[in-house]
């Protein structure tokens, strides 16, 4: 929650919808709500053919949805602890800044990752 703008963030396992953790978003998203939804998202974008580069269809890393007051950046995780995870990280547009946050997001991203937990 140290990233600029950032009102929740809520990483989730793609398989089951489910939040794995979450922080932040006080009256902002439901984290089950926020797993259930996103993970539909993610789910589309990654089997369709038209939004990959690669014929295998495994390229997308992140999916950024603007809305009128912020940011919705869905990163993938990649197959950290044996499921397909993403992180949902909701960003406010007035005090947050977009590049930078995904900037902040992918070193995380790496960091779980890579299993290291200095978060």
């Amino acid at each position: 929650m140290t990233i600029p703008g950032a009102r929740g963030a809520t990483l989730v396992d793609c398989s089951t919808g489910l939040a794995v953790a979450a922080v932040g978003g006080s009256g902002v998203l439901d984290r089950h709500e926020d797993a259930a939804g996103t993970t539909d998202v993610v789910r589309v974008v990654l089997a369709s053919p038209a939004l990959s580069a690669s014929p295998a269809g495994d390229d997308v890393q992140e999916i950024i949805v603007s809305g009128e007051f912020g940011y919705h950046l869905l990163v993938c995780v990649g197959r950290a602890f044996g499921a397909q995870l993403f992180l949902h990280v909701v960003l406010d547009r007035d005090s947050g800044n977009l590049a930078l946050a995904r900037l902040r997001v992918r070193e995380i991203v790496d960091l779980l990752a890579g299993g290291r937990d200095d978060v």
